[in-house]
């Protein structure tokens, strides 16, 4: 019986992609150098901040590049307090499955999908963001069996809300040795969290890309909060000083290891209101300054960031968002100052 669907093009594998764009010396000694100091931030060691900070999808190299050049002329100036990592999201869920599934599909966003230059492009991104900027950046991991393709590269990894219950996604990320950040799913049940994490922090043995694998298990797998939706639609917050106290207590029942939240300040948290990651960022700090146990916990905040304010649905205007409505540059620049003075 044939199945519902053409086979258009094997796909090389990640090694193939490697070999034909290899990462420099001076950019993998730069992973390893930043990958390092940031596993000290989740172990406590390095009290610095974490700002995992950028577009909601990057569309397009030049853009991104400009975004994340800027950003690392900031970095030099708040680097003592913060340490910044670029969204560099590259794949992009859709609830519908409708829309712009990130450069990964469509390298061009007005042109049709085509995988295999998108596997190239998104490679070719990374590795300049990490050239010419010395920082590590972040990126979703929508499909575990592409995290090969940028292992080597990338500092960060999340897991979105709608991936944390899948067991491939959590086994996955139990493998990987860069911290992983579990997002609650959109229901905002904590206990799928936690026991997304407990699963990345343990060890398995699981199929992976058509071979039998066992991992060791993450340490750095921890919380991300970006609020969550009831029953009826509409966006609830889970930021606020009470829920960062709940979570704490979860944490002390799990017996994880380094207890560590990173807020998203979008998405349900903000009811997309892009403008409000600037009051729900303030608050944050607000709550780490009243509690020393919620100041150790909370490690840092996840902020959709771009050149323009807002989103549009054609790319017409250079620099501002295609999916979620992002911060444009100036508000994001005195945000970041403005975090540096109150850490």
């Amino acid at each position: 019986m044939s199945m519902n669907m053409e086979f258009e093009k094997k796909l090389p594998i990640p090694m193939e992609v490697k070999e034909m764009f290899p990462i420099s010396s001076r950019v993998e000694y730069t992973v390893q150098k930043k990958t390092a100091e940031l596993k000290r931030i989740f172990t406590g060691e390095d009290k610095r901040f974490l700002l995992i900070i950028g577009p909601c999808s990057a569309d397009r190299e030049d853009s991104v590049m400009e975004y994340v050049t800027r950003l690392a002329a900031v970095q030099e100036k708040v680097e003592d307090k913060i340490m910044i990592i670029p969204r560099i999201y590259t794949n992009k869920p859709r609830t519908t499955g409708a829309g712009y599934k990130g450069m990964l599909h469509q390298p061009d966003p007005d042109q049709k999908p085509n995988l295999f230059e998108g596997i190239i492009a998104i490679r070719e991104l990374h590795m300049r963001a990490v050239s010419e900027t010395g920082l590590i950046c972040a990126d979703e991991m929508l499909y575990p069996s592409n995290h090969k393709y940028l292992d080597d590269i990338i500092g960060y990894v999340a897991i979105g809300a709608r991936s944390v219950e899948n067991q491939e996604h959590r086994l996955t990320a139990s493998g990987i040795d860069v911290p992983v950040g579990m997002k609650n799913p959109t229901s905002g049940d904590i206990d799928v969290m936690m026991n997304a994490i407990t699963a990345a922090q343990g060890r398995h043995h699981f199929i992976y890309r058509g071979w039998a694998a066992h991992s060791l298990g993450n340490p750095y797998a921890h919380a991300i909060l970006r609020g969550y939706v009831n029953k009826h639609g509409n966006s609830l917050p889970n930021y606020h000083y009470e829920d960062l106290a709940f979570v704490n207590g979860k944490y002390k029942e799990s017996g994880l290891k380094n207890p560590s939240v990173i807020i998203d300040c979008n998405h349900a948290n903000s009811g997309k209101k892009y403008i409000e990651q600037i009051r729900i960022a303030n608050e944050i700090i607000d709550s780490r300054n009243y509690d020393s146990e919620i100041k150790d916990l909370v490690k840092g905040l996840m902020i959709e960031s771009y050149l323009e304010d807002g989103n549009q649905k054609t790319g017409d205007i250079y620099g501002k968002s295609i999916t979620d409505p992002c911060l444009g540059w100036e508000k994001t620049e005195k945000l970041i100052y403005d975090l540096a003075e109150r850490l």
